[in-house]
């Protein structure tokens, strides 16, 4: 499985002026028209209230991300169907995925908004080396000595800001499964160890490292990876990142290796799982941009299970998966799939 990896700035105005507009209009999609009110009251008995919706996650929402671009561009263009979609998506927080290049001060800059706005940053840390076993999101760190430093500078960027992390995607997993070659096997347990220890020295960081999801793997074959892995002195654990696994399956997951670690909580990637997985075609290629998907749960931690901490949109939706399902490189824009997702949300 591929995930996409990607730098993300705060500062233009632009996006973050749209964002304002469009929540102040209340821009509403095709699906979901404003009743005018000239219009007579309908006939017959009202209608069940709706659910409330989850209560809102307490993480920034950065209003200069791709998707606000994106909106951004429909309302200059005029497009406000379209944009209306993509509120779906600019209006939740989504995680940021720190950068290979200046690890310190992108993380500092994206801490320090977040305290500004009296939010908490959601990072992902995705730089191990030989990261991706060579496939759309290959790359990572050049060796363990680069990679400890890059978790270094991304700790001393967090300070004693809020934050949580989701540490290194598909990293254990690629070590169960055998796509990351066995020479590399105790280099990998002791980097992802010393990253979970190195940001545990932050005094308001939470560390959930990755643990696959619940099509992948027993969870039985996780409970000696995840230890040496650091899981020990980590918060907890996640699962489903950038995969589509429903809420109620990677519940089950999840819980099964909470038991086998210590009664450790998880977060589920929530942000594509709306509709389940995708299970026509090849299997091999169903992580892979798969038409039909939506966005799922929205972010937040009330969740109403003691064991899962939060629900989080860990995968930025809309970022393609890869050069796959007609999209383009990892981590890239892929409009009509974002459409796609925000459309099918319930």
């Amino acid at each position: 499985m591929s995930v996409s990896p990607g730098a993300r700035r705060a500062g233009s105005s632009l996006p973050a002026l749209a964002l304002a507009l469009l929540l102040a209009a209340g821009c509403t999609s095709p699906a979901s028209p404003r009743a005018d009110a000239s219009d007579p009251p309908a006939a017959g008995p009202a209608p069940a209230p709706a659910p409330a919706p989850p209560a809102p996650a307490p993480y920034w929402v950065n209003p200069d991300g791709k998707a606000a671009r994106q909106m951004a561009a429909h309302l200059a263009a005029g497009r406000t169907a379209e944009a209306g979609l993509l509120r779906r998506i600019v209006s939740r927080p989504v995680a940021e995925w720190i950068g290979a290049d200046r690890p310190e001060a992108e993380t500092r800059a994206l801490t320090e908004a977040a305290t500004r706005a009296g939010r908490e940053a959601l990072l992902v840390l995705y730089d191990i080396p030989h990261r991706d076993c060579g496939r759309h999101s290959a790359g990572g760190a050049a060796d363990p000595a680069a990679y400890r430093a890059w978790v270094d500078g991304v700790a001393r960027g967090i300070g004693a800001r809020r934050a949580t992390v989701v540490l290194e995607p598909d990293a254990v997993m690629h070590v169960v499964d055998g796509c990351t070659g066995e020479q590399h096997h105790g280099e990998r347990y002791e980097l992802l160890k010393a990253a979970v220890h190195r940001l545990k020295q932050q005094p308001a960081t939470t560390v959930y490292l990755d643990a696959g999801n619940a099509g992948w793997a027993a969870p039985e074959a996780l409970r000696g990876p995840l230890r040496e892995a650091g899981i020990a002195e980590a918060d907890g654990f996640a699962v489903n990142v950038s995969n589509f696994r429903t809420t109620a399956a990677s519940t089950a997951y999840g819980r099964r290796l909470s038991a086998l670690v210590g009664g450790k909580p998880f977060v589920i990637d929530t942000s594509r799982n709306g509709n389940g997985p995708y299970t026509e075609g090849d299997p091999a290629q169903n992580w892979c941009n798969p038409p039909g998907r939506a966005l799922g749960v929205p972010p937040t931690r009330h969740t109403g299970d003691p064991l899962v901490a939060a629900y989080l949109w860990i995968k930025r939706p809309g970022e393609s998966d890869g050069e796959c399902g007609g999209g383009p490189r990892a981590g890239e824009w892929f409009d009509a799939y974002a459409l796609e997702l925000a459309r099918g949300a319930r």
